[in-house]
């Protein structure tokens, strides 16, 4: 990894056995990326949880961070957790195809330029490309590939059933 992008990491303990996107569960932006990777990533690698999960709040608070609402994607592996675009770039490097090729293309960009960008379209992303009620329900073949239960909708909050159940 470059030291360009060190800022964006932050050291966690303990280390989790696949790479975990956290996400926006009510972005439309944010799920319609789950979906892509999800789409990209064949062997199955990543695992995701919305950012409301009480799964991610335990992972969140595990690694000491304080995540600044739901401003950023966030992506766990290694012992690290990445965030905005440094998150970005490492999934991309670890997608199927043709994909890891935008990071050894962009990784050389400072941070806080590439920041300046993520934050740019991620303050627009609910008047762009719009927001749910509720969290995005993933489909039974995928429900395994999430770390925690679907949210309960009938609530309409994003609090999953069972959090934090492999």
């Amino acid at each position: 990894m470059s030291c360009i992008r060190i800022a964006a990491v932050t050291s966690m303990e303990p280390e989790t056995e696949y790479p975990i996107i956290l996400f926006d569960g009510v972005c439309n932006l944010c799920e319609r990326s789950v979906r892509f990777v999800i789409r990209n990533d064949r062997t199955g690698h990543f695992r995701f949880a919305s950012l409301q999960s009480a799964a991610a709040h335990e992972l969140l608070s595990s690694a000491r961070y304080e995540h600044d609402a739901l401003s950023s994607v966030l992506l766990l592996i290694d012992g690290k957790l990445y965030r905005k675009s440094a998150a970005a770039l490492q999934i991309c490097r670890r997608l199927d195809g043709g994909w890891p090729v935008l990071y050894y293309l962009f990784a050389w960009v400072p941070t806080a330029v590439a920041d300046r960008l993520y934050d740019y379209i991620g303050s627009r992303r609910y008047q762009w490309f719009g927001r749910k009620d509720a969290c995005w329900i993933p489909t039974p073949e995928l429900i395994a590939r999430f770390i925690a239960a679907p949210p309960d909708t009938s609530s309409g909050h994003c609090e999953p059933h069972g959090a934090g159940q492999p």
